[in-house]
């Protein structure tokens, strides 16, 4: 499980696999259009068979981009022609010299959001095309709590104190979330810390007890152990082989 600071669009154009989404699990295969906003929690399986793009926005885009998640079908050859050309000529920008390409790549961007606007405009009115159902209680409800343990996974917050917040007993939270996604909603809170830690470890110098803290752990220990026992190495080890 984890998040980005910009929306992020996944096309999908070979290969079959599980995304989570905030909170709940789909399938998706070739020609798939997975958008994920800003701050959406979500992870997905990958296989060696599966093949696609994964399109970043950046932070500021300016771009009229849809505010939910989207996971589109997309069964005609001519609007999956389109996206992968247009993607085709984002990547070519952003490698090129040329005078002017990132505002080339930029315009690019654009297209894309018009894309994403047309063929939501034909999923509402083909449901066929729309991969997720409408929300129901269980849908809504995760996705309130993967958003709420997006804001508060590092504070130390449990599942029932989270549970709480939201007005609800964790065992129906934990129900909800198998439901949903087939995972419990404590296994989602520690893959998203894990995630963090993990990050933390390859990218930055914090030592291993800061990391710890800034995690809402307990203590260093119980981190190693939760580490560890994710991982199967020890936050030192990580950071040595990363």
């Amino acid at each position: 499980m984890r998040s980005y600071s910009e929306p992020l669009l996944l096309w999908f154009t070979r290969g079959q696999g599980r995304i989570t989404v905030a909170g709940v699990t789909r399938g998706y295969g070739a020609h798939n259009a997975v958008f994920i906003p800003a701050g959406v929690m979500h992870g997905f399986e990958i296989g060696h068979q599966v093949h696609g793009t994964a399109l970043f926005f950046g932070r500021e885009s300016g771009l009229d981009l849809p505010r939910t998640p989207q996971h589109l079908r997309i069964r005609d050859a001519i609007p999956q022609g389109e996206l992968s050309g247009i993607l085709d000529a984002v990547q070519r920008e952003m490698d090129s010299t040329k005078p002017g390409h990132e505002r080339a790549a930029r315009h690019h961007l654009g297209l894309v959001g018009v894309w994403l606007e047309r063929q939501l405009a034909e999923a509402a009115a083909d449901p066929a095309i729309a991969a997720a159902p409408r929300p129901d209680a269980a849908r809504k409800l995760a996705n309130r709590y993967t958003a709420l343990l997006e804001r508060k996974y590092r504070s130390g917050a449990n599942v029932g104190e989270l549970a709480a917040e939201l007005g609800v007993t964790a065992t129906h939270l934990t129900r909800v979330c198998n439901r949903t996604c087939g995972r419990t909603a404590h296994a989602l809170l520690a893959d998203r810390k894990m995630h963090e830690a993990r990050r933390l470890l390859a990218e930055t110098k914090l030592p291993v007890q800061d990391v710890s803290a800034s995690l809402g752990f307990a203590s260093p220990a119980y981190f190693t152990r939760a580490f560890q026992g994710s991982t199967g190495k020890t936050p030192s080890d990580f950071r040595r082989q990363n």
